[in-house]
C-alpha cells in the first residue's frame, strides 16, 4: 500500500497555518487534491487576509465538527480613524478623522464596554444570511443593510500596545463563536467617534487548538513527502467532552444505530483539551470503540440512554 492510500485512510484532524490571501475554501480544496478526498472541511472560517489556526477534518471526522469547542482567540491591531466598506483595510475607504489622545487607563475604560455579554452586528461585508442570501452577495450589488445584533460573549481582550502617533492598538482578544473581530474594530472607532477598521488579524486558537499545532498549509500530494503531517485523532479533539466506553456486545448494536442503555457509573469525564470558557453541550457523549477508537456521538439523557447522533464505521 502506498503512503497516500495509507495516509488517506486515516481520520483526523490538520491544524493549518492559514496563510494570507487565500480564502478557507481555497484550502480545503488544495487539500482534497492532495488527499485524494471529497470529504473534507474547515472549522470556524476565516477571512482572506486573516492568518492562523485553521482546523481541517479528514472524512468522517467532518461529522465531528460541530462538536468541537466553539470559542476562538486572536491577536491584531486596530487602526482607529478610519472607516471602510468592509471594516477592514481591504475595504474601500468611506472617511478619516483624527482620534483622540488617550493613556491605558481611557483606553480600558472604552474596551470594558466590549468585555462579557454584548450585542454585536455583523459587518455588511459577512457571511450573514439574508432572505436566502450571503450579507457579502448583497454587498457586493451595492445594497446597504442593517444586521441585526447578535449576542457574542467577549472572554477576554487585553490591550498589548498602543501607538497614539499612528492611532494603532494591539489586542489580544478570546472570544465565542460568532464573534466579528472587524465589528469590534468598527464599534470602538464609533465609540471613540472617530472610526476604526481592522488593520491585522491572526487566529492563534481555534475549536481547541492553537497555533502550536498549527503546520504551513502542503503543497504536494501526501504521497510524495517524506514525512507527511500527523493527523489530530478524533479522540484527542474531543477530550473536553464525557465518554463511555463499549464493550464489543454494544459496540455492535452501536454500529446498527441502537440505542443503548448504559449504567451512569460508566460515564468518564476526560481532562478538557478547551478553553475554560466553553460550555460542553448538554448531554452529549462520545461513544468509544473496544479498540479505544470514537464510535460517534451520542446523547444521553437521565434514564442512562445512549442515542446514536454521529455513528462512525456505520454497518451496512
Amino acid at each position: 500500500m502506498s503512503g497516500q492510500q495509507s495516509t488517506t485512510k486515516r481520520l483526523g484532524f490538520l491544524v493549518i497555518d492559514k496563510p494570507s490571501g487565500i480564502t478557507s475554501h481555497d484550502c480545503v480544496q488544495r487539500l482534497r487534491k492532495i488527499y485524494q478526498l471529497k470529504r473534507i472541511g474547515h472549522g470556524g472560517t476565516l477571512d482572506p487576509s486573516v492568518t492562523g489556526v485553521l482546523p481541517i477534518a479528514l472524512g468522517s471526522a467532518t461529522r465531528l465538527l460541530q462538536y468541537l469547542p466553539g470559542e476562538k482567540s486572536y491577536e491584531g491591531t486596530i487602526q482607529l480613524g478610519k472607516r471602510t466598506t468592509t471594516d477592514d483595510l481591504q475595504g474601500q475607504l468611506l472617511s478619516t478623522e483624527s482620534w483622540p489622545t488617550m493613556n491605558s487607563i481611557s483606553i480600558e475604560q472604552y474596551l470594558n464596554q466590549f468585555r462579557g455579554l454584548i450585542q454585536q452586528c455583523p459587518p455588511q461585508v459577512s457571511s450573514v444570511h439574508i432572505k436566502g442570501k450571503r450579507a457579502y452577495e448583497l454587498a457586493r450589488q451595492g445594497v446597504v443593510m442593517r444586521l441585526a445584533p447578535r449576542e457574542v460573549h467577549i472572554h477576554d481582550l487585553e490591550v498589548t500596545n498602543w501607538d497614539n502617533e499612528l492611532g494603532q492598538l494591539s489586542f489580544k482578544v478570546h472570544c465565542s463563536s460568532g464573534t466579528y473581530i472587524r465589528s469590534l474594530a468598527r464599534d470602538l472607532g464609533e465609540s471613540l467617534g472617530c472610526g476604526g477598521c481592522l488593520a491585522v488579524l491572526r487566529r492563534t486558537q481555534a475549536m481547541g487548538f492553537n497555533d502550536s499545532q498549527a503546520i504551513p498549509l502542503p503543497d504536494r500530494a501526501i504521497g510524495e513527502i517524506t514525512s507527511p503531517p500527523v493527523l489530530v485523532p478524533a479522540i484527542k479533539a474531543l477530550m473536553h467532552l464525557p465518554r463511555v466506553q463499549l464493550s464489543y456486545e454494544e459496540n455492535e448494536h452501536w454500529c446498527t444505530g441502537r440505542t443503548l442503555k448504559i449504567d451512569l457509573k460508566r460515564r468518564q469525564e476526560s481532562p478538557s483539551i478547551a478553553a475554560p470558557t466553553h460550555k460542553r453541550p448538554e448531554g452529549i457523549v462520545v461513544a468509544i470503540d473496544p479498540k479505544g477508537e470514537v464510535a460517534g456521538i451520542a446523547k444521553w439523557d437521565d434514564s442512562s440512554y445512549m442515542k446514536p447522533k454521529v455513528v462512525l464505521n456505520a454497518a451496512g
